[in-house]
């Protein structure tokens, strides 16, 4: 807005005292002080409101109105409410820095000027990059991408002071203006909007975070891949990127929600595009797992290998080796869901979003991975850089299950589950049969744990606690019930604590000093008390089948 729409509000109580010919000034912001030197909290183009507390005597105004001037101050405004009418020294001081000045009435308050100017300008920016937005989203429809949603967040930085990212479902920053958003904080926003589109509120969702607020908007598909009205939110809630606004949109007019909602859209075109360009991908996946899975020559497989690899690692000078992850969402049916939601294409999108490296921001940054979906199971090729060139080892279930585990809980909310299993490399064609039925083992080692998302490796195949999950629950109970209870009873009725003892003492492989020592034991007593266990069980514990028995009904209770 310009200085001289300021006069023509009769509720502003202006009066101008000077500087006539500098009224198509424009004003960008306001601010009241009354400091001497307030010239490190300008940046340009504001209006100044003062009471004039910094004024002792004649020689204070120009001192004070220079320093305005050079910080780039657009006018002064100056209540009579504390001296009355305004001094003619600060008149004189205005006139010769070329700087407007308006007298305040002493019933007008600096708020009502504040809030009338902050409506005004934020009104102006606020339908310039409405009409800067809509001429994007034209260029974006029409042809490439001019720029990605980064131009889009810069916009909003720059012309309405509002920071804001794109994130994926886990929280993984895919654009954003200026300072990239903490991975924590990220990841934590990414929770929170999952866990409230799951409850069904509709967006924006507010979050606090560090004592900052953030509004969560969605961003959904549109065109051709966009949700039909009615279709099960499960079927795109772990999928779906949300913008995060460092700003609390509760308060906001409907004019600014609606430009936020066309920013979403725009940034869903971008999405759309994305989506399209993963369906060579997809295609390459799925042909190489059908090779694998009617059990086709090496060689054939190796051939279709070669076509993908230069599709998914450009530029690469040798052939890499691979890796298998099998992903699996499963939901628990409840009347109030209806139909159940096909499995397959929902892990096979969440798939593509949690293998990308956390740490690497950008749309494109999973343009290396390729997941087909056979039947309720979504399967990942994921190539890597032959030894030399890069990483050997790979993607670890650990450091995946780490990096999306809190905020796609909240998005599986009590009825989903998410199930990870991941191979080891292979170097050839010859064992990607291998790896895919070690990321199913893996998998099925994960989904016998506890927990919303669960992730098992390859490393964790050659130990004997894999077995242990696959052991029906009744022959679990019975077995450990066997074992286990007469020495629970004897700990109940005279606090004797065997089970404590029997687990020391295999941890400690049977041998009786350390076993004593840890348990701060004279040696004499700890005998005693093995002697009672293996007395109310009828086990040896000098015999190796009977700790292997003890050792696994442990582990199983």
């Amino acid at each position: 807005m310009r200085l001289r729409a300021l006069l023509e509000t009769d509720a502003l109580g202006l009066r101008l005292l000077g500087g006539e010919d500098e009224l198509d000034r424009t004003v960008r912001g306001v601010m009241t002080t009354d400091l001497r030197d307030p010239s490190r909290y300008l940046s340009g183009g504001e209006l100044v409101l003062t009471g004039l507390a910094w004024r002792r005597d004649a020689d204070d105004s120009e001192p004070f109105v220079r320093i305005l001037a050079g910080a780039g101050v657009v006018g002064l405004a100056a209540g009579e409410a504390e001296l009355g009418a305004i001094p003619d020294d600060l008149i004189r001081a205005c006139a010769q820095h070329r700087l407007p000045l308006f007298a305040v009435n002493e019933s007008v308050a600096f708020a009502t000027i504040t809030e009338h100017v902050v409506r005004q300008v934020s009104g102006e920016r606020a339908g310039d990059l409405a009409a800067v937005v809509d001429r994007h989203r034209r260029l974006m429809t029409s042809g490439p991408a001019g720029g990605g949603p980064e131009v889009v967040l810069d916009l909003l930085g720059s012309d309405l002071d509002l920071r804001a990212w794109v994130l994926s479902p886990t929280g993984r920053q895919i654009a954003g203006a200026g300072e990239p958003l903490a991975p924590a904080v990220g990841a934590t926003l990414a929770g929170e909007h999952l866990g409230a589109t799951r409850t069904g509120r509709r967006g924006p969702h507010r979050a606090l975070i560090g004592g900052t607020t953030y509004s969560l908007f969605p961003i959904r598909h549109s065109g051709r891949g966009a949700a039909p009205a009615g279709r099960d939110v499960r079927e795109t809630v772990l999928s779906d990127w949300l913008l995060a606004v460092e700003a609390d949109a509760g308060d906001w007019p409907a004019a600014r929600l609606d430009l936020l909602q066309g920013v979403t859209q725009l940034i869903a075109v971008e999405r759309d595009r994305r989506d399209a360009a993963r369906t060579v991908r997809r295609r390459l996946a799925q042909e190489v797992l059908e090779l694998v899975q009617t059990g086709a020559a090496p060689a054939e497989i190796a051939a279709r290998l070669r076509v993908a690899a230069p599709v998914l690692l450009p530029g690469l000078g040798s052939a890499p080796h691979w890796q298998v992850i099998v992903a699996r969402v499963d939901w628990t049916p409840t009347a109030a869901s209806g139909a159940e939601v096909a499995a397959g294409p929902v892990a096979q999108a969440l798939l593509e979003e949690i293998l990308v490296d956390p740490a690497v921001t950008g749309p494109e940054s999973s343009d290396r991975i390729a997941v087909a979906h056979a039947g309720d199971e979504a399967i990942a090729l994921v190539p890597l850089p032959a030894v030399g060139e890069g990483t050997e080892g790979g993607l670890h279930a650990d450091a995946l299950l780490a990096s999306v585990q809190a905020p796609l809980s909240a998005g599986l909310a009590d009825d989903g589950r998410l199930t990870l299993g991941v191979s080891a490399a292979v170097h050839s064609a010859e064992g990607l049969r291998g790896a895919l039925e070690e990321a199913r083992h893996a998998r099925r080692v994960a989904a016998a744990r506890p927990g919303r998302v669960c992730a098992a490796g390859h490393h964790e195949l050659a130990s004997h606690v894999l077995l242990l999950p696959f052991v029906p629950d009744d022959v679990r109970r019975a077995f450990t019930a066997r074992l286990l209870d007469p020495l629970r009873d004897y700990d109940r009725r005279h606090r004797a604590e065997l089970i404590p003892t029997l687990e020391a003492f295999l941890d400690c492989d049977g041998s009786w000093t350390r076993c004593a020592t840890r348990l701060h034991l004279h040696v004499n007593t700890l005998r005693y008390r093995v002697g009672r266990i293996e007395q109310l069980t009828g086990r040896d514990l000098s015999r190796l089948e009977d700790k292997l028995d003890f050792f696994l009904a442990l582990r199983m209770s």
